[in-house]
């Protein structure tokens, strides 16, 4: 069982900066491919970004591309998104989740692939 506790997340002005964190418990973090997902309400939830076990290989939605910076520090099991240049779309609840990678390059995109999923943090971008 893996529990994730994200934090970071509050009000900034578009243009703005945030960096979201998520602590996982566990000693297998290293092992976790660890995803970022966001959604407002009417939604579905959708993929942010996502960085595979081993650190080699990330992945982003082409909304947040050139904006959005996901890092990993397994020392701390922790799993970091830096965004940069803040929309107002950007708007959203973010969830950090977790699964048991099959490689450790794996990074999967799909909401469906994750099986651990923190409480979220809200983040609010004013215009």
């Amino acid at each position: 069982q893996v529990q994730l506790v994200e934090s970071g997340g509050g009000l900034v002005q578009a243009g703005g900066s945030l960096e979201l964190s998520c602590v996982a418990s566990g000693r297998t973090f290293s092992t976790y491919a660890m995803g970022w997902f966001r959604q407002v309400p009417g939604k579905e939830r959708e993929f942010v970004a996502t960085i595979s076990a081993g650190s080699s290989k990330t992945a982003y939605a082409d909304s947040v591309k050139g904006r959005f910076t996901v890092s990993r520090d397994n020392a701390k099991t922790t799993v970091y998104l830096q965004m940069n240049s803040l929309k107002s779309e950007d708007t959203a609840v973010y969830y950090c989740a977790a699964v048991q990678a099959k490689t450790p390059w794996q990074v999967p995109g799909s909401y469906d692939a994750y099986q651990y999923w923190g409480r979220g943090t809200q983040v609010t971008v004013s215009s």
